[in-house]
């Protein structure tokens, strides 16, 4: 990512907020949804091109993040998940630490390994996935 490239934030107000409050307080404030912890996703626009930036909560496995594309169990993929899978190279702000990394999405029996300590972690997403008809994915990003 051009550092100096202009990044939009979320339509979403709230979003929008937490993102500047987050990236404003260099990682020590807006770092928690609901007692889950979240980082800033800057990603490419497929279509238009542009950097966004949205926040999203956030598991681990090993040193990798793990992101699910829930959309609160909508019958739709979040848009920042149709960008990431087709663009995967992302930049990522986890607390205080602003790095790139390289989104993929986990295959089912991957999916299958990580989904019980991330529904520990937010039990709304199983109740998400039961909601939808879709497969809710799990993204992986991994520090590049």
């Amino acid at each position: 990512m051009n550092e100096d490239a202009e990044v939009r934030l979320s339509p979403w107000d709230w979003v929008a907020r937490q993102a500047r409050e987050y990236e404003e307080s260099g990682g020590t404030r807006g770092t928690v949804t609901n007692g889950v912890p979240c980082l800033l996703l800057d990603y490419v626009g497929r279509r238009s091109g542009i950097w966004r930036r949205t926040v999203l909560n956030y598991g681990r496995d090993g040193d990798d993040y793990l992101i699910v594309a829930s959309c609160a169990g909508s019958p739709r993929h979040p848009q920042w998940y149709l960008n990431v899978r087709d663009n995967p190279e992302v930049r990522l702000r986890v607390g205080t630490e602003r790095f790139p990394a390289r989104a993929r999405t986990l295959p089912p029996e991957e999916k299958a390994r990580v989904w019980p300590a991330l529904i520990e972690l937010c039990p709304a997403w199983d109740e998400y996935q039961r909601k939808t008809t879709r497969d809710i994915p799990v993204v992986r990003l991994t520090r590049v």
